[in-house]
């Protein structure tokens, strides 16, 4: 194969990986909303550019035919039918890593340098792929989410008293529920998350196992929350064989970019107020709140707001902006948790 043929094939699947990533791009930018993940496909793209320009770009320019490439006439059936953004991603996905394939191998005979970063970019596409579908079902999951209620079980609680609890919630209106089970062993806590969790799939409410990640992909709930002091994101989800959503407790703007960082699906902003349930820990106030909220917008971050919440003070939350807020005691200590569920509810709908 001569040097002009070559030249061809490597313009046409340079502009083609070029286009993909712009895709790719955009759908992490408006699609998810997600910066950092934009800017990964960026960086890809950009990496691409850089590395094809070690090459003679005249030959390149001068090789291309438009007019006489008989591809622009090979049309397959369904080839540009899409029925979502997200079909529109992974298309583009699959098409840049085709390309970069042709590239590697197109290349090898002149540049072997340039030829092994095609190759290197084609399994880091793989990997930013499945980063963004996995996230992209988290954040579908998440989306949803208005009124998170957490449940604590004890030694002292009856397993079915726990369960009936969880009941009401979901009556009440909670679209995510979160188990913690401190002090439970691990044979009783994994049967509890396990009617925990069938109780939430079948009301479509997220459910969520309070720092046992283990015990979360066991019982097949759709999510851990993570304190400080737990196993790291990136070290939970590689317990996990289906999308797990992953959340994180921050008291700090420190730990609030630490969580960002750390790949997580959603952060628990707070304490906004003293909290019954932990009253060991510091009220980082409304102040935090307000500080966080558009560190999180621009992140492309989901959050709920945390600590002490209850009917009496949920206006000043709405008032700066929260849309997602967690109770515990305002719901689970209360005579009538359903009917507060309700209440805090429709305070969050208004």
């Amino acid at each position: 194969m001569n040097n002009d043929v070559l030249y061809r094939i490597i313009d046409a699947n340079f502009n083609r990986a070029r286009e993909a990533f712009r895709v790719m791009e955009e759908y992490c930018r408006f699609g998810l909303n997600h910066s950092a993940l934009a800017g990964k496909a960026k960086e890809l793209r950009h990496r691409l550019c850089e590395t094809i320009g070690n090459l003679d770009s005249v030959k390149l320019i001068f090789s291309r035919d438009v007019a006489g490439d008989v591809g622009r006439e090979l049309k397959v059936e369904g080839q540009l039918c899409r029925q979502s953004i997200e079909d529109c991603f992974t298309a583009a996905a699959k098409r840049a890593s085709e390309a970069l394939r042709a590239l590697a191998e197109s290349i090898q005979s002149i540049d072997v340098h340039v030829a092994a970063v095609m190759e290197q970019l084609r399994f880091e596409v793989y990997a930013f792929e499945q980063e963004v579908v996995l996230r992209a079902c988290t954040e579908k999951k998440w989306s949803k989410v208005r009124l998170y209620v957490l449940i604590n079980a004890t030694n002292e609680t009856a397993p079915e008293d726990t369960l009936n609890l969880t009941k009401v919630c979901i009556a009440g209106g909670a679209d995510c529920l979160q188990l913690r089970a401190k002090k439970l062993t691990d044979r009783q806590l994994l049967f509890l998350a396990e009617s925990f969790t069938v109780l939430c799939k079948e009301a479509s409410v997220v459910s969520i196992i309070n720092d046992r990640v283990d015990i979360a992909v066991l019982s097949g709930a759709d999510g851990a929350h993570l304190g400080q002091d737990e196993i790291p994101v990136h070290k939970a989800r590689s317990l996990a064989r289906m999308p797990l959503i992953i959340g994180m407790s921050t008291h700090s703007q420190q730990e609030l970019s630490q969580a960002i960082e750390s790949g997580c699906d959603y952060v628990a902003i707070g304490p906004a107020f003293p909290s019954p349930t932990k009253p060991h820990l510091q009220v980082t106030g409304i102040d935090y709140l307000k500080q966080a909220l558009p560190i999180l917008s621009g992140a492309g971050m989901s959050y709920v707001a945390i600590g002490g919440i209850d009917h009496t003070n949920i206006d000043s939350l709405l008032d700066i902006g929260v849309k997602t807020v967690a109770v515990s005691s305002a719901v689970c200590d209360s005579e009538n948790p359903q009917e507060n569920c309700k209440t805090l509810k429709n305070m969050l709908l208004k």
